[in-house]
């Protein structure tokens, strides 16, 4: 399998930066709460699957510039096209749209979203997509689809929203297209934490270096089965698990860890 190094990728519709094992995507249109552009949800799509074949980058990390995250697709740039649009061209979209969150949920590093400010729409939906998501007391998250006469199902919307706040929640954001504060968004446990404005990035970024110093291969695998496992039965669910960790214990780490428990040292890991 091919093996790439993103520690030089050059980002044309985001900015993005590599610090050690972690790298960090900043979506950066400030002026206008970092909306996403067809350009941008392409270029994103395309990062999040390079990051299967990446060597270097082990956890990852999603903000947006200006004390807001993300306020959704660009009114001018997305909806105003979309409309003047016929099915196929359509179709085309949704799909596209969808396959950034796939990409996300597919890559195998872990991927902290650091919240602040504005998280609506798409952007709402990149949220969901991240592994975790530090948020803080101020931001507001709105899931807008039906404000614009769209259905809630948009982006995966519909599985992925109800599994992180359960279904009468999830039906309660998505009908309503509602602003929820950070405070009710961390009791409904959306938001693994909240943490001030100033330091939310910084605590994201420093839960991912944690993470990517830890047993790489084997938080991929826990990825895979978070993914893996929604839609399927207790047994099958044990099984494959029986399966994913048995592959764990025959790496280098699982020795590492063993022989520094021996040694009463903390281990280090190097994700092989």
């Amino acid at each position: 399998m091919k093996k790439i190094e993103l520690a030089e990728y050059k980002a044309a519709h985001f900015a993005y930066s590599v610090s050690g094992k972690v790298a960090t995507i900043t979506l950066n249109r400030p002026e206008r709460k970092n909306p996403l552009t067809l350009e941008s949800y392409g270029e994103l799509r395309d990062l999040f699957r390079e990051m299967n074949y990446a060597d270097d980058v082990k956890a990852m990390v999603i903000t947006g510039a200006g004390g807001n995250f993300c306020s959704g697709g660009d009114v001018h740039d997305i909806i105003g096209k979309l409309v003047k649009m016929e099915m196929p061209e359509l179709i085309r979209f949704t799909r596209m749209t969808g396959d950034l969150v796939k990409a996300m949920r597919a890559c195998p590093q872990p991927i902290i979203a650091a919240i602040d400010g504005v998280c609506t729409g798409a952007g709402a939906m990149l949220a969901c997509a991240s592994d975790l998501r530090f948020g803080t007391a101020r931001s507001t998250l709105a899931f807008l689809f039906v404000r614009v006469g769209l259905a809630g199902a948009d982006m995966g919307a519909c599985t992925l929203l109800p599994r992180l706040i359960g279904l009468s929640r999830a039906a309660d954001l998505l009908y309503t297209g509602r602003v929820v504060g950070g405070e009710e968004a961390e009791h409904f446990g959306f938001y693994n934490r909240l943490v001030d404005p100033e330091r939310v990035l910084e605590e994201a970024t420093a839960m991912a270096v944690s993470l990517a110093d830890g047993p790489s291969f084997a938080h991929a695998m826990t990825k895979t089965m978070l993914f893996q496992e929604w839609s399927h039965g207790l047994n099958e669910c044990i099984e494959a698990e029986a399966q994913a960790q048995a592959i764990c214990m025959k790496t280098q780490d699982f020795e590492r860890a063993y022989q520094a428990f021996v040694a009463k040292q903390k281990p280090v890991f190097e994700g092989d």
